[in-house]
């Protein structure tokens, strides 16, 4: 049988144009139940409800006006009515207003929109799909332009502080230009701690604001509207880019695909918020960024590795040549995203490589055992003798 909060589920459905069957089902019952109570008016009345209700009654407008006035809490409407003379119950009370809450307005969010320039917002977003011939999680970083919703976004293989800085300053140069400000999440990479004394920024992440001379913003917790236009994009990637493409043959070949794809499709699109192309709209905020430094920002691995005996070392499960001169001693690599290693000696670099997978082999420069090669006594035989046995 349907109760009053049935009744009101069912109007309020109905009246936001959700069929009588649908309705119907989500409730259990038959769809003339839901006819029936529509013509009716409300669900068939119970004498010891209405009983109930009764020392209710006399206070049903006043408790109208208090909604009316957006006063929806049980207790201090049953307050209020108990000061002027209602002798019921709590629980009165809040089943009445239990059916009406669906009508109460829900908080209306202003949109902050920014100046052309000003802001930066960045987010993360991850998915699968084919790359290489493999499904694999593929994480994306996108950066969105607050005022001309111009984005770019970047397919990785992780979410940490290297590949969230890569992001960035590929964001910018792709704009050709820096925002005054950049607004991110509170992950690690970027932001270490929220204390009453402010935000605490993951000091990489420093260096990346004064290397760009932007001001880092971090969002409130648990406020997740604050970057509202940045989370929508990773949405748009997801349902647009992947629905389309499936498939790619490498990690690079992805992020030359999203690129393709930001140019002949998301910079044309009408933005459904400013009712403007994006295109059109960042040519207008373009001029009001400010200018790139004259080099971009160091994202590479920093590590340290110790040379062995006959002049390699190990990186990722494969090993590279060194001078032999190194041999026993500390060295630092460097290793960027697009997989070039460098290997430093006292700030000095002493090899370069392109790292490759351990099952194609050592990667070795000839030069780099030249000195070793001439240490070394070998015996020399004349081939000819070999010839002769033959």
């Amino acid at each position: 049988m349907l109760t009053q909060e049935d009744y009101w589920m069912i109007q309020e459905k109905v009246n936001k144009g959700v069929y009588q069957k649908d309705v119907a089902a989500e409730l259990g019952v038959h769809p003339k139940t839901v006819r029936r109570a529509l013509a009716r008016g409300g669900p068939p009345a119970k004498q010891r409800r209405r009983q109930r209700h009764k020392k209710l009654a006399p206070y049903v407008e006043q408790i109208d006006g208090l909604l009316a006035e957006n006063v929806w809490n049980a207790m201090v409407i049953f307050r209020e009515l108990q000061a002027k003379g209602y002798a019921g119950g709590y629980t009165v009370v809040r089943e009445y207003l239990q059916p009406k809450r669906a009508l109460r307005p829900s908080k209306a969010t202003v949109r902050f929109e920014t100046p052309p320039g000003v802001q930066l917002q960045h987010d993360w977003g991850e998915l699968w799909t084919m790359v290489g011939g493999e499904r694999c999680k593929v994480h994306i970083a996108v950066n969105t332009l607050g005022y001309s919703r111009r984005f770019h976004v970047m397919a990785a293989t992780c979410e940490d502080a290297e590949h969230t800085y890569e992001s960035v300053v590929r964001a910018f140069e792709w704009f050709g230009g820096v925002t005054g400000t950049v607004l991110v999440d509170n992950q690690r990479s970027a932001v270490l701690e929220h204390s009453r004394r402010g935000v605490r920024f993951n000091p990489g992440f420093k260096a990346l604001a004064k290397h760009y001379g932007f001001m880092p913003k971090a969002c409130r917790p648990y406020r997740a509207r604050t970057k509202g236009k940045v989370e929508r994009m990773v949405g748009y990637v997801k349902q647009h880019f992947f629905v389309r493409y499936r498939s790619f043959e490498s990690l690079a070949h992805l992020n030359q695909q999203l690129e393709a794809w930001l140019i002949d499709e998301a910079d044309r699109r009408l933005h459904g918020t400013v009712k403007e192309v994006v295109s059109v709209r960042f040519a207008r905020e373009a001029p009001t960024l400010r200018d790139l430094p004259p080099s971009s920002f160091e994202t590479d691995y920093h590590q340290t590795r110790k040379v062995a005996w006959d002049g390699y070392i190990e990186v990722r499960g494969n090993r590279y040549s060194v001078p032999t001169d190194q041999a026993g001693k500390a060295v630092q690599i460097r290793l960027s995203l697009g997989g070039l290693l460098r290997v430093y000696a006292e700030e000095v670099c002493i090899a370069r490589h392109r790292l490759r997978d351990p099952a194609e082999g050592w990667v070795s420069v000839p030069e780099h055992h030249r000195d070793l090669w001439r240490q070394l006594n070998v015996e020399q035989r004349d081939l000819t003798i070999y010839e002769e046995v033959a």
